[in-house]
């Protein structure tokens, strides 16, 4: 039987997590990423199709070529940030399902169409970047998800000649405090949802 995490686990993930602005100079190391990508890829998606493709931002040149993709603010906190990450979406996801969706073979030919192949893949890589923040936060780093950057410049400097486009980006980090405002509104249960 499962049980609930504790409530310093809690906090930790949801209610006193944040997204933040700018980070402590603190590195973060390849090992980190590794081993938020072990815990986030155990996340499920549909059919397990894990369309997520990943590019870690490290070096300056890395972090300056991305910076020029984003908006001028935006770009100042890829800069600052000891890393960055591209979180893209293989189009073309179906055609690793024999590997990773075993258990039914004719899985690689349930997504013909190209416009449904990219709605799957633009669903289930938005999973696998929440899963990438709750990594994360478990893992005692800070992240600063963003959308504010253009999306055909990253996929010309980043995914050229691939099948993989550009879902979101996300700094990554020991988040510094001094960068963050008072949390944003939170509504209760009753403004947004209905039981039937």
């Amino acid at each position: 039987m499962s049980h609930p995490l504790s409530e310093d686990a809690l906090d930790r993930l949801f209610r006193t997590a944040r997204s933040y602005n700018g980070y402590l100079d603190t590195p973060v190391r390849e090992e980190d990423l590794r081993a938020i990508w072990d815990l986030m890829k155990m996340g499920p998606t549909s059919a397990n199709m894990l369309p997520a493709r990943m590019i870690w931002c490290l070096s300056a040149e890395a972090k300056a070529r991305l910076a020029a993709c984003a908006m001028p603010k935006n770009g100042d906190k890829i800069l600052a940030a000891p890393a960055t990450v591209i979180i893209g979406m293989d189009l073309e996801f179906h055609e690793t399902l024999p590997e990773l969706f075993p258990h039914d073979q004719t899985a690689r030919h349930w997504f013909p169409d190209p416009d449904a192949r990219r709605t799957h893949a633009l669903r289930n890589s938005s999973l696998q970047g929440g899963y990438f923040i709750l990594a994360a936060r478990a893992l005692g780093f800070d992240t600063g998800p963003m959308s504010g950057f253009d999306h055909a410049k990253v996929d010309a400097a980043f995914f050229e000649g691939t099948t993989v486009r550009s879902n979101f980006i996300s700094t990554l980090g020991k988040g510094d405090p001094s960068t963050i405002f008072g949390r944003s509104p939170r509504p209760p249960f009753e403004r947004f949802n209905t039981v039937l």
